[in-house]
């Protein structure tokens, strides 16, 4: 079966925006989370949520994408997707209707309500994330790099709107918890739009389908109700999906040690990254100025310079590309541990967000570097794997920092 070139088919710039807006939305509703912090410190000040919320999510996550990443080849990626985006969807109105339900009250057992929610979310994170991260791997690198640019403009946005309520609400009765009204709401909208751009405007785009349905002729079964809903006859493509079956594939173990280093820099990335934010932001840097707004400053400007990172290797003279210089760049930015602890002791809040734009900055030019280098030179069903497996590694990376976070706070009297 001829297939023409990608170069010349339509759909690109359409579908770059809709891998933008589909990384917006799996993640909008866990930055909405960590852009209220302050709302749960307010219901739960002796909990610690955003470190507890945070290592809830985790496990959840990281769990559920060993299991799919283990028996990618198997799941069919519209299916998974959209009950990603489905669960994430009715999770965050859960949140709403629990907040309604309680009247906005604290205790352990609301408390526990939110956290079960949380780690729904993080289900849906591993469904969604490691599905179109597989999914798009075997497709233009613009589009895994918009979509992760998405990710981080979840967080970049939903900071810049709480900023903006919370000086429109901060005097107001009750002005706090409208605040979070109003984002969980945004939040359920971009979720359930989601739903609607993957179902029925992204596989009809004519580069989705060249992409896909070389995809199959290379062997993968994911793809298959992808192209049955763009109107594609499979009869042709089953044939060469049945010769490409003939052909050796690369087993998961071999991807896993071909791409050993790929795998170590998105796990020690996040190490990094999350054994600082947020939790140490919100309760290990003390009290300057800024007063109640400082964490959400802080918050909001990692966010934002993630999202810049994310965009620099667009730029090709400054895209790092090889893999020791990765390796080096990644394992250099443990130095900003120390670089925050000294900070937040003697320094004033001036380098305290010079810091924390940097390690958004690096964290986003990094993670894009990585996720656009690595799937290359391999057949779909290879790429769908090895991204799922990038994603395995990104989540463990996620989770060791976020439990590394809790030693910020051994001795300081706030267990």
């Amino acid at each position: 079966m001829d297939i023409p070139s990608p170069t010349k088919l339509k759909g690109k710039f359409v579908g770059i925006l809709v891998c933008w807006i589909l990384g917006f939305g799996s993640l909008i509703a866990w930055n909405s989370l960590m852009s209220i912090g302050d709302y749960y410190y307010a219901l739960f000040p002796n909990y610690h949520p955003s470190r507890v919320l945070t290592l809830v999510y985790q496990p959840f996550a990281l769990g559920t994408i060993v299991i799919l990443a283990y028996n990618e080849a198997k799941v069919d990626t519209r299916k998974r997707i959209l009950a990603g985006y489905t669960l994430y969807t009715l999770s965050t109105l859960t949140l709403i209707l629990l907040d309604l339900a309680t009247s906005g009250r604290g205790g352990i057992g609301n408390y526990i309500g939110v956290c079960a929610i949380v780690g729904c979310f993080g289900v849906g994170d591993a469904i969604v994330q490691g599905g179109m991260t597989g999914d798009l791997s075997f497709m233009c690198p613009e589009f895994i790099q918009s979509f992760f640019a998405g990710l981080a403009a979840s967080g970049a946005v939903t900071s810049g709107l709480r900023l903006m309520a919370k000086a429109a609400f901060e005097n107001s009765n009750n002005g706090l918890r409208k605040g979070v009204m109003l984002f969980l709401a945004i939040s359920v909208f971009f979720e359930f739009l989601c739903i609607l751009l993957y179902a029925f405007i992204f596989p009809k785009l004519p580069i989705v389908k060249h992409y896909r349905t070389k995809a199959a002729l290379e062997g993968s079964t994911t793809v298959a109700a992808d192209l049955a809903a763009a109107g594609i006859e499979t009869q042709s493509i089953e044939k060469g999906n049945n010769d490409a079956k003939q052909s050796e594939r690369l087993s998961t173990k071999q991807l896993f040690f071909q791409n050993i280093d790929y795998e170590l820099d998105l796990y020690l990335i996040y190490v990094a990254t999350l054994s600082i934010f947020p939790g140490f932001l919100y309760e290990n840097t003390g009290i300057h100025q800024l007063g109640s707004w400082y964490a959400l400053v802080l918050i909001a400007m990692y966010n934002v310079w993630d999202l810049i990172g994310r965009y620099v290797p667009l730029i090709d003279k400054i895209k790092l590309k090889s893999r020791k210089g990765l390796m080096i760049a990644t394992l250099s930015r443990f130095l900003l541990v120390p670089c925050f602890y000294f900070t937040a002791k003697y320094g004033d809040q001036g380098w305290m967000i010079f810091l924390v734009c940097f390690l958004g900055l690096t964290n986003g030019h990094l993670t894009v570097c990585v996720m656009t280098a690595a799937p290359k030179g391999y057949k779909g069903p290879e790429q769908n794997a090895l991204g799922n497996l990038l994603v395995v590694f990104l989540l463990c990376g996620i989770c060791s920092g976020v439990a590394l976070d809790w030693l910020w706070i051994i001795g300081n009297g706030k267990f």
